[in-house]
């Protein structure tokens, strides 16, 4: 039978949530230096072994209440002082809160063993000690972001986004510098150039067909290696797992420290990659004469610079205002009809949570970005007008198949702006009053009235839904596997 579950044991004492083995064994410590008397002295009293005792005074054994009795009557106190609550002295709760920590997770997880606390370490150490051990926790905390901390970290950049049009200047010329460096005539940016910019950073390009499942790419930065997946389906655009990679360290980015940062450099990763596969001095003119033709056209951009129609339709966002003058939003739909991606600096009221994030939010029915997926031809733009209770706005969508299932992709302008698009004169119209209304959000009265209490569906609740995000500085990232893979491909 254990000490702690032996009768007469601590583990039969009232918890009051203060005693405990470690705060007994060093007010024991305490009251036995005070008195003068040293182990060997207070173990001969009770009939013990020093070693019993100091394991006792350590924390590391739980005493039973005949022993604590005769402890006390040795030291000249009572039972009840023994296990009163009172604070110790400065040193002796240094050294408790210490010698938890050192049982907990964080130096765990360091593989720190734990080690005896001395009489000559200085309590100046001990404060340090624990003082990093609360940082290494709070950072561990703000790293592990809930799904409500993600939405607000989402709020915070889409509003920085919206005050600067979605353009960056910096990030701009971070691709400029870099496409004349590899002397980039400009047009399509072709997978030869993004083997250039790769080698120019200084890495060579290695696929492999065993790239961790957590990873698009693993960059060895000290043998210059990038490392990217064999397996690349038909769909994926090989220059753009390139550049993504190489991003991050054109940008000098550091392994973040919240996740708030992390999506910043997601979103700066992303943005960079965009502009040099279209680059801003050869876009922006090509835009401008589309507008002059009144024949601004999303496919048109894709076509001409060889990308997904998502690339061409989020760098498009980026020059659109700032450039061309007009004001656009963006939506980007999963086929369940949840909204993954937004922007808008056009005024459009899309659906937002309390903390105004609009990422994982319903789209309408009404909308552009549901409707496109009822649409049978999937070779042509689709093309609406939406009236909503905050003005008129046309969109053109498309649907992009992915691992994750279906997506729609719609940029869209408000009504005055239309005149610069092709598509404008479609016959596709619709209402969506979700902003001011219920709208879709409830189901028609007679279906409900007809089927809500003769009804009973199986959710299938993503499994994002009941968890918080993955932790660590890149959230879902297995570093074992990535540094397991480095080890076994490094040149030897």
């Amino acid at each position: 039978m254990s000490a702690s579950s032996s009768p007469g044991s601590l583990a039969q004492l009232p918890d009051d949530g203060e005693v405990d083995s470690l705060t007994i064994g060093r007010r024991i410590r305490q009251l036995r230096t005070d008195r003068g008397m040293t182990l060997e002295e207070l173990a001969a009293a009770v009939d013990r072994a020093p070693s019993q005792l100091s394991m006792i005074e350590n924390g590391r054994r739980e005493p039973k209440l005949t022993l604590l009795r005769s402890i006390a009557r040795a030291v000249g106190t009572t039972l009840d002082a023994l296990l009163e609550s009172e604070p110790l002295d400065e040193r002796a709760t240094l050294e408790i809160a210490l010698e938890r920590a050192m049982r907990g997770q964080t130096f765990q997880a360091l593989g720190i063993p734990p080690f005896r606390i001395g009489k000559t370490v200085p309590s100046e150490a001990l404060k340090a000690m624990l003082a990093l051990q609360g940082e290494i926790e709070r950072l561990r905390d703000e790293r592990a972001a809930t799904p409500e901390e993600a939405r607000r970290a989402n709020v915070a950049l889409r509003k920085l986004m919206r005050t600067q049009n979605n353009y960056f200047p910096e990030l701009e010329e971070h691709a400029r510098r870099i496409l004349d460096a590899v002397d980039h005539p400009g047009g399509p940016l072709t997978q030869r150039t993004a083997s250039d910019i790769a080698a120019h950073l200084g890495f060579t390009l290695h696929y492999v067909p065993d790239l961790p499942q957590t990873t698009r790419s693993v960059a060895d930065i000290k043998n210059g290696r990038l490392y990217l997946s064999s397996r690349l389906t038909s769909k994926g655009d090989p220059r753009t797992a390139v550049l993504q990679a190489l991003s991050s360290r054109m940008l000098g980015h550091r392994e973040p420290t919240s996740y708030a940062e992390f999506l910043r450099q997601r979103v700066e990763t992303n943005y960079l990659t965009g502009a040099l596969l279209i680059p801003e001095a050869h876009a922006v003119p090509f835009l401008e004469d589309a507008k002059h033709d009144r024949a601004i056209s999303i496919e048109d951009l894709r076509d001409a610079y060889s990308v997904s129609y998502e690339t061409a339709a989020h760098r498009f966002t980026n020059l659109a205002s700032v450039h061309l003058g007009i004001p656009v939003h963006f939506l980007k739909v999963h086929e369940s009809g949840t909204i993954t991606k937004a922007y808008e600096n056009d005024d459009v009221n899309f659906p937002t949570d309390r903390l105004g994030a609009i990422e994982g939010q319903m789209c309408c029915r009404r909308w552009t970005s549901r409707v496109v997926f009822e649409v049978d031809d999937h070779f042509n733009p689709y093309y609406q007008y939406t009236d909503t209770g905050n003005g008129t706005y046309w969109c053109t969508a498309r649907v992009e198949q992915s691992s994750e299932g279906a997506h729609s992709v719609s940029v869209g302008v408000r009504f005055d702006d239309t005149r610069w698009f092709l598509g404008r004169d479609t016959p596709n119209r619709g209402v969506s009053k979700h902003s001011v209304e219920v709208c879709c959000r409830r189901a028609p009265a007679e279906l409900e009235a007809a089927w809500r209490d003769n009804s009973w569906p199986n959710v299938r609740t993503p499994r994002t839904l009941l968890a918080t995000l993955p932790t660590g500085a890149f959230p879902g990232v297995d570093t074992t596997d990535v540094y397991e893979f480095l080890e076994a491909h490094a040149p030897r």
